[in-house]
């Protein structure tokens, strides 16, 4: 499904853990690196293409995660002829995007990369908001530049101080679970939840 100038519509998908992390998915077989995404069907609102998506490339559910905002409008980027089919060649051009940012409301076990059976994944971790560009596909990172931008303004709070893309920034590590690791959901005292974090948050810190 084109438009008239041979766009294809087009989701992606960034994903909020507590921390303002960003879930960074390595593709399939290669070295690049992407943001979860996939074309819209015939039918379908934008909304309902992310979710069938998040649930197809990340194995969750509408129930797993909670939406904070979307782009306003779409976002275009141009696929090169080499990667396009031959077939394809001459009309299509390439995917126009709306971009959801999510926030992550289950647990890292709810993922599961093999939801499907042609995966998108084959390995993923947590990532700082301003992701390297450098190990994007070269023609998706003007408009990954774009939504990241677009979408800065509705981060939490506490993270806020990230407001420019730093493209060559890697990741700070800090000491965290291996990817599905999941402590038991437990009732907490409302003596034992911690107070909000400097900021502004009114949630309560995770504890894995």
């Amino acid at each position: 499904m084109l438009d008239r100038e041979g766009f294809r519509p087009n989701v992606g998908i960034i994903l909020l853990n507590q921390r303002g992390q960003v879930f960074w998915g390595k593709r399939i077989r290669t070295h690049s690196w992407q943001f979860p995404q996939g074309g819209i069907k015939y039918g379908e609102t934008p909304e309902q293409a992310m979710f069938r998506e998040l649930t197809e490339e990340v194995g969750l559910l509408p129930d797993h995660v909670r939406i904070i905002a979307r782009t306003r409008d779409w976002l275009r980027y141009e696929v090169p002829d080499h990667f396009i089919r031959r077939d394809a060649r001459g009309h299509y051009r390439g995917q126009k995007q709306i971009w959801f940012l999510l926030q992550l409301i289950g647990r890292d076990c709810d993922m599961n990369l093999r939801a499907t059976d042609h995966p998108e994944f084959d390995a993923w971790r947590w990532n700082e908001y301003w992701v390297p560009l450098e190990v994007v596909i070269e023609f998706k990172r003007n408009v990954y530049q774009m939504a990241l931008t677009e979408l800065a303004r509705y981060l939490p709070r506490s993270n806020h101080h990230n407001r420019y893309l730093r493209s060559g920034m890697r990741p700070h590590h800090r000491d965290e679970p291996p990817h599905g690791y999941c402590e038991p959901r437990k009732k907490q005292p409302p003596l034992e939840v911690n107070p909000p974090p400097a900021g502004g948050a009114t949630a309560p810190r995770r504890r894995d």
